[in-house]
């Protein structure tokens, strides 16, 4: 897999940007990807150290929508600690 297609995109929501305050970062990554692949694809994209990766397999929620049932898509999540005093700048909005 290549490491551009490990990264989905970054997660902002309240409990992520709290995260931030310790140096924790949360993507959305492949759902093949491993702690590896996404240690390795955070530090060529954003130019920062990893010191460790966590990962959370969200699955979809079933929802009705009048008579049919639809499943939403399962998602993976990384939450990636970095080294102490580096930053990614998209998340800081700078």
């Amino acid at each position: 897999m290549h490491l551009l297609d490990v990264l989905v995109r970054p997660l902002v929501t309240e409990k992520s940007t709290l995260l931030q305050e310790e140096d924790k970062y949360v993507f959305q990554v492949s759902r093949k990807a491993n702690k590896v692949q996404v240690r390795e694809a955070v530090e060529d994209v954003y130019g920062v150290k990893v010191r460790s990766v966590n990962i959370t397999m969200n699955r979809g929620k079933v929802k009705r929508y009048g008579p049919r049932w639809v499943k939403t898509p399962d998602m993976k999540k990384a939450i990636v600690t970095l080294r102490q005093g580096d930053r990614i700048r998209i998340f800081e909005g700078t």
